[in-house]
């Protein structure tokens, strides 16, 4: 009990740090994406193939429970990759073009906003400069694909979590062919664009972009990762020990931190990012944990004001079990919507 009360504590008084920087936040120069509470259709057209690592093909019906849920958007992750050429013109496997284009539009149906964006573009992060008209040549079909669809729900991100050889040195100038084919076709569509270091907040400090009032700024939140990713083992060979607890003293400084360092961002670049991705991997944390978590950093951020999209749906990080048909008891609470019944 006694440690229980000093960790409320610890948190109390790292959150009242908020306050005074909160209150002289000038209004953000840019309008904020109105992403509000976003799930990510995770492992589903990010796999090499549709539904693979334990996913499944998504439905209509997914999109319809999801807007039921209370959510405001959809982010659709999508490999593209491995569907294109990788010559000139770059053509994208037509089949997986109309795929994309019917799950966009039966999210779009339900009047939820969707942000569609290019997911393990794999050769990107290798070679960066020599990959860029590649997947300039893959934007500029997405682009006129969805030439037409409306521009305030419809948002395009064009490279999801920068990281090894893709990082603010080149970050512009590899996108720079991809952001000229939007916006030959999408002059002021929302583009989203994330940092180096497979965007971590920190990339924030240093994240160039663009002299475009429409290109918006985004981070993803997997912190502390010791604790999230503990027992993944796709991060090997340095796989997170099973075992670590959530929040230590340590973890409620850092996050009051955390928080203050998005807050500082708006206020020095006028731009409102939004949270991507966010989420703790179900395999060695209960349920109650995992609540707890979403909880924790959902109210944490929420004074900021920015939206906050959650990893993921269902399979890996789910927030609705596929196999007994139900939203996971108390996932939708934590984010502050309303628990099903």
């Amino acid at each position: 009990m006694m440690k229980a009360m000093a960790l409320a504590s610890a948190l109390a008084v790292a959150a009242s740090g908020l306050a005074p920087l909160q209150a002289q936040a000038p209004a953000p120069t840019a309008k904020a994406l109105p992403v509000g509470t976003c799930i990510n259709m995770g492992n589903t057209l990010e796999p090499q193939t549709e539904g693979a690592w334990g996913g499944a093909p998504a439905r209509k019906a997914d999109f319809e429970r999801i807007k039921a849920a209370g959510f405001d958007t959809v982010r659709i992750p999508v490999r593209w990759h491995n569907k294109s050429s990788d010559k000139p013109p770059y053509t994208v496997d037509p089949k997986w073009m109309d795929r994309v284009q019917q799950i966009v539009d039966w999210a779009l149906a339900e009047d939820l906003n969707v942000i569609l964006n290019s997911h393990h573009f794999d050769p990107i992060h290798d070679d960066p400069l020599a990959v860029a008209a590649w997947h300039g040549g893959v934007w500029k079909q997405i682009a006129a694909r969805f030439a037409g669809y409306p521009e305030d729900t419809l948002w395009f991100e064009l490279e999801n979590e920068p990281h090894k050889n893709f990082n603010h040195t080149n970050l512009l100038a590899t996108l720079a062919p991809a952001m000229k084919e939007v916006r030959a076709v999408h002059p002021t569509r929302a583009v989203i664009i994330g940092g180096e270091n497979w965007s971590g907040i920190k990339s924030l400090e240093t994240l160039p972009l663009p002299d475009d009032p429409n290109v918006h700024p985004t981070f993803h939140y997997y912190d502390p990762f010791a604790y999230t990713h503990q027992g993944a083992e796709w991060t090997a060979p340095d796989i997170p020990p099973v075992g670590r607890s959530f929040p230590t003293h340590a973890d409620a400084a850092q996050l009051a931190n955390d928080v203050l360092a998005v807050q500082s961002y708006i206020n020095r670049t006028g731009k409102t990012p939004f949270m991507g991705e966010v989420g703790a991997f179900d395999r060695h944390i209960s349920l109650n944990d995992r609540v707890k978590y979403h909880r924790t950093i959902t109210d944490a951020f929420a004074p900021t004001g920015i939206g906050v999209c959650v990893w993921a749906y269902t399979n890996t990080f789910p927030f609705y079990d596929s196999e007994k048909r139900e939203w996971m008891p108390g996932m939708l609470g934590a984010l502050g919507l309303k628990e099903s019944n």
